[in-house]
């Protein structure tokens, strides 16, 4: 089983940073496929970005790519998401997804990930 906890959510302003970390247990982490996924009201989940455990390569959704950043630190079982110049439509909750390593395919559909965390919202005003 893995336990995964986000925290760093909160209400910004537009054009404004913010960093989301998600914290593991439970596992061995670095043998995870790390993700992020975000449901704003009325909407469904909605992929964000992945991290391999192998290499550390990224993938992201062309909504954030070139201003979010996933990132991990496996010392910490950790894995980030650095988040710039937010938009409104950026606002929703933020969960942190898990899955078991299982070769180097990018997955971005949220039926793909055995683990989730309870969500951070991040709000982000005009």
């Amino acid at each position: 089983q893995v336990q995964l906890v986000e925290s760093g959510g909160g209400l910004v302003q537009a054009g404004d940073s913010l960093r989301l970390s998600c914290a593991t247990s439970g596992r061995t982490f670095s043998r995870f496929d790390m993700g992020w996924f975000r449901q704003a009201p009325g909407k469904e989940r909605e992929f964000v970005a992945t991290i391999k455990w192998s290499a550390g390569s990224t993938f992201y959704a062309d909504s954030v790519k070139g201003r979010f950043t996933i990132s991990r630190d496996d010392a910490k079982n950790t894995v980030y998401l650095q988040m710039n110049s937010l938009k409104p439509e950026d606002t929703a909750v933020y969960y942190c997804a898990a899955r078991s390593y299982s070769g180097s395919y990018y997955y971005t559909v949220p039926n793909q990930y055995n683990y989730w965390g309870q969500g951070t919202q991040v709000t982000v005003s005009s």
